[in-house]
């Protein structure tokens, strides 16, 4: 990694991933990878046994490590902050564990107004380590961009809610529909826990952000609207507040992707279901992010490239485009793969 003293701070604006989240013209079309901080590589594995997730994520030398990984191997144009949804809820202190093989799980489910009331707003003082982490990152990474992370208002209640993950999050929406009064404070609780940790790790220097709501395709549009887009919202506005862009991701979420755009994204994240072009047609005039399927980095070589270079052509027609896959990379991929798409793409012409 280059000194960061010897890289000028014209090269990181420059880069071509935040001309991209910028809209404006870019040299090649800019790839990271959703999950590319870990899972599928050796040395990550190496560096992660016997370490828990939340501990790992606690750990300012493994959390820069971690985050680099990826970089150093692939050359990707962002490194994306290396934490975990339920991690800011941890730092205030609820009870949660990640447990291996099931996610995130709470000790405690959030039932009543009380609950709520218990959970602590988030203050930079509940994650020293956090601000630590990122301003190492900033310094080894000069002129790579880092995206800074957190959960949206809605996936984070569900494991509040649940107490762990759901395939019909019964419950999160049995108190959205049936406990408003409840709803209303959990969401307005997360969605200032996660505007909170966003600001720390832009002001430690991260220079866009993500906010995952990774199960806001269980809602329909008059749901997300009504009982969601306003506390998503909210930390959106804060973030660009900061004058960093905005990405906005969700799993499933085709029937929200305008919404999800009006919630205050300067970037909508498109998963793998929904055709690029088809998504470009609803988020109006902001840029997209996607939307490689993850298992086609299992197919063959030529056969991975093909469906890469449709995507990034349908991508030509956005505002901007930034390369994605249109989920996270699956823990059995092969990094040699991820190299060659890597490469496929930041060489695919664009004149």
């Amino acid at each position: 990694m280059p000194d960061p003293h010897d890289v000028p701070s014209a090269p990181l604006s420059e880069s071509a991933f935040l001309k991209a989240v910028r809209g404006e013209p870019v040299p090649h079309t800019p790839v990271w990878f959703m999950r590319q901080a870990g899972r599928s590589l050796p040395e990550y594995l190496a560096i992660r046994e016997g370490v828990g997730m939340l501990e790992s994520c606690m750990d300012p030398a493994l959390v820069i490590e971690i985050t680099l990984q990826p970089v150093r191997r692939y050359g990707v144009d962002a490194a994306i902050f290396f934490s975990d949804i339920v991690l800011p809820l941890k730092a205030v202190g609820v009870d949660l564990d990640i447990k291996p093989g099931v996610g995130p799980v709470v000790a405690e489910p959030v039932r009543t107004l009380a609950d709520v009331e218990a959970i602590p707003d988030l203050t930079p003082e509940h994650v020293p380590f956090i601000t630590q982490a990122v301003r190492g990152l900033v310094a080894e990474l000069g002129g790579t961009p880092l995206i800074g992370f957190a959960g949206a208002p809605f996936t984070v209640a569900s494991y509040l809610v649940e107490g762990g993950p759901s395939k019909d999050h019964a419950k999160t929406k049995a108190m959205m529909f049936g406990a408003p009064d409840v709803w209303d404070a959990l969401m307005r609780k997360i969605a200032g826990i996660s505007a909170s940790y966003l600001e720390v790790q832009v002001g430690a220097g991260a220079s866009a952000i993500q906010l995952f709501d990774s199960w806001a395709g269980a809602l329909t549009p008059r749901d997300y609207r009504e009982h969601v887009m306003a506390h998503s919202t909210r930390v959106l506005e804060r973030a660009g507040a900061l004058g960093v862009p905005r990405i906005h991701f969700g799993v499933g979420t085709s029937n929200l992707l305008a919404l999800m755009g009006e919630a205050g994204a300067d970037v909508v994240g498109v998963d793998w279901r929904t055709p690029l072009d088809d998504a470009i047609g609803r988020v109006g005039d902001r840029a997209v992010q996607g939307n490689l399927d993850p298992t086609l980095v299992f197919a063959p070589t030529e056969v991975m490239t093909a469906r890469a270079g449709e995507i990034i052509e349908a991508g030509r027609a956005a505002r901007g485009h930034v390369f994605n896959l249109g989920h996270g990379v699956l823990p059995s991929t092969d990094p040699d793969q991820l190299k060659r798409l890597t490469d496929f793409v930041q060489a695919y012409s664009l004149g």
